[in-house]
């Protein structure tokens, strides 16, 4: 596990994004753990997040020039991220996010930030069915700008109705590659190292061999 890795699973545990107990998802699963990145709600939080996002940026192989945020988590993100990689890596990038309604009025569109060109990383929060992705997917290449991958801060690895994760699905039908911050097996790395964390890491480890994506 890498240095930002730790440090982001100990940002989401300290702020309360990562909670562990038992929790319905969407899917009618029963979670022993939850993800919720909207509890980052403050300055030093979101700029924590978007130290972790910049570095796990950097640390992929993937080649970006810009940055997008889908509406309406991804704006934040995208935000902290160019600032972090600016500050920290030296790379000043430009960025730009979507309105969920095209505005009518003033300088109009549904695009706001820096023309989408060149090779674009997507900044979300999760992905769960990769809906708002593929969105954001259709609008970079009808700008003719190309679509450098997509970056998200926890991958749950799990499968969806087939044996891919949403994510794996993604890359597959798309050509576009998904990195995260860390994935559930990072946690589970995570958890074997915290004593304190024992009771949850068999429950954890329960749930990965039960629903984990190949």
């Amino acid at each position: 596990m890498q240095a930002h890795q730790r440090q982001f699973i100990e940002l989401a545990l300290d702020r309360g994004v990562l909670r562990f107990g038992e929790f319905t998802l969407k899917s009618g699963r029963i979670s022993p753990y939850f993800f919720n990145l909207g509890q980052i709600a403050s300055g030093a939080a979101l700029g924590q997040l978007g130290r972790a996002y910049a570095d796990a940026a950097v640390a992929s192989p993937l080649d970006f020039d810009m940055l997008f945020g889908p509406a309406y988590k991804g704006i934040p993100l995208a935000a902290a991220t160019a600032i972090a990689l600016a500050d920290a890596h030296g790379r000043d990038l430009p960025f730009a996010y979507n309105r969920k309604e095209a505005k009518d009025h003033g300088e109009g569109g549904s695009l706001v930030g820096a023309p989408l060109q060149g090779r674009v990383l997507i900044v979300d929060d999760v992905m769960t069915a990769g809906t708002a992705v593929r969105e954001s997917l259709a609008l970079i290449r009808a700008h003719g700008a190309t679509p450098a991958g997509v970056l998200i801060a926890l991958d749950r690895q799990e499968r969806g109705e087939g044996t891919r994760s949403a994510a794996q699905e993604l890359t597959a039908q798309e050509g576009v590659p998904v990195v995260a911050i860390a994935g559930f097996a990072d946690v589970l790395s995570y958890a074997a190292q915290r004593p304190e964390l024992a009771a949850e890491r068999e429950r954890l480890q329960a749930y990965r061999d039960r629903y984990g994506s190949d």
